[in-house]
């Protein structure tokens, strides 16, 4: 590669020596009009750790309600109890759901609103019930979010609301919940979810627990640049003491049905690709790396694949989340389309478990 970007040709000696870049050097990733030379980047690190693998799971997502007490404002999902079209999932339809989804899954993906007044015995029964019923499927459940609302709900530590959790068959936990780790926008977005160091105290102790976590970062709405940065260093710093998050997946914010629509345009395919590029390049501890089609769309995570990405998600198959904000993307993917997606990269699909281990 013939850098013309002599910033980048630092970073790209910086990279090859295993130092971490810094933050000024993070900024001129974002700000630089070489996209190509980013990719050629993050890719040199994708390779590196994962050689020519892309993976995905044979997955399925669960939202059990709707009904939230946060009320974000960034949020087109949530409702109130009592609202049009929100509801509850019985424990029966949950496991009819993952029932219809086949032998052949591995993960059921669970993340829901923060309901008022279910009782806790509706989340360990849930996840007692899966593990009776589904013994071949690895549990990814509740975000740091709901943890801590569950331990605020039922007058509990996180620590007790995880050992429980653990022992009805919580195997790993997602990143939801983090959005941007900024006090500012926190105020102005959801104030009434809980902040960055909550977040970050809730996957450590997770983490000690061994219960292995990923993390998010939701960018696109009115974060700044610098907020992205430190969002992405302070990840790379609690990586660093426990070691113990497996994937770290850049989301963009969708507007549509949100009080930001008309206001915010989504991210262009570019600036998405860039900030996978520099979470690759930042996040130089984390394993894996996920191009999320769900919020990106087939066609942009085929194309982060060449910009540090190494993970597809899955075959999900009916997300409600981000659809509620206007998503296009398809409600799940058979696995030929996404291997052939991953194919026609020039890279080779590997189908993997919620923990990252490899099977046919």
């Amino acid at each position: 590669m013939q850098f013309q970007d002599r910033k980048l040709l630092r970073i790209f000696e910086k990279i090859k020596n295993n130092e971490n870049i810094n933050k000024q050097e993070a900024l001129h990733i974002l700000h630089s009009p070489f996209p190509l030379e980013i990719a050629f980047l993050a890719r040199f690190i994708k390779l590196k750790k994962s050689q020519k693998k892309v993976y995905y799971v044979i997955n399925k997502h669960i939202n059990y309600t709707n009904i939230c007490i946060s009320r974000c404002r960034f949020c087109a999902y949530s409702k109130n109890a009592g609202d049009e079209g929100s509801y509850v999932l019985r424990i029966e339809e949950i496991l009819e759901d993952i029932a219809s989804a086949g032998k052949n899954l591995k993960e059921v993906h669970i993340v829901g609103g923060l309901h008022p007044n279910l009782p806790f015995s509706y989340y360990t029964s849930m996840l007692e019930n899966i593990k009776k019923k589904f013994s071949y499927v690895q549990i990814k459940a509740f975000t740091a979010v709901e943890i801590a609302h569950f331990a605020n709900l039922y007058n509990m530590t996180f620590e007790q609301v995880l050992k429980d959790l653990k022992a009805a068959g919580l195997d790993s936990m997602p990143g939801g919940g983090a959005e941007i780790f900024s006090e500012r926008v926190k105020k102005i977005l959801f104030p009434n979810k809980i902040g960055y160091k909550q977040w970050l105290e809730i996957h450590r102790i997770a983490h000690g627990m061994n219960i292995t976590t990923n993390a998010t970062m939701l960018f696109g709405h009115i974060e700044t640049e610098q907020e992205i940065v430190e969002h992405l260093f302070k990840l790379r710093d609690l990586q660093a003491e426990t070691g113990s998050f497996l994937c770290f997946i850049p989301l963009p914010f969708h507007p549509w049905n949100t009080i930001f629509e008309g206001k915010i345009k989504k991210a262009t395919a570019l600036r998405e690709l860039k900030i996978i590029a520099l979470s690759r390049i930042i996040l130089n501890n984390f394993p894996h790396i996920k191009a999320y089609w769900i919020m990106l769309s087939p066609q942009v995570s085929q194309i982060a694949l060449n910009f540090g990405a190494d993970d597809m998600d899955g075959t999900i198959h009916k997300e409600r989340i981000t659809h509620a904000a206007g998503a296009t993307s398809p409600w799940g993917l058979e696995e030929d389309t996404i291997r052939n997606l991953i194919k026609k990269s020039d890279f080779v699909p590997v189908k993997r478990d919620a923990l990252y281990n490899e099977y046919r």
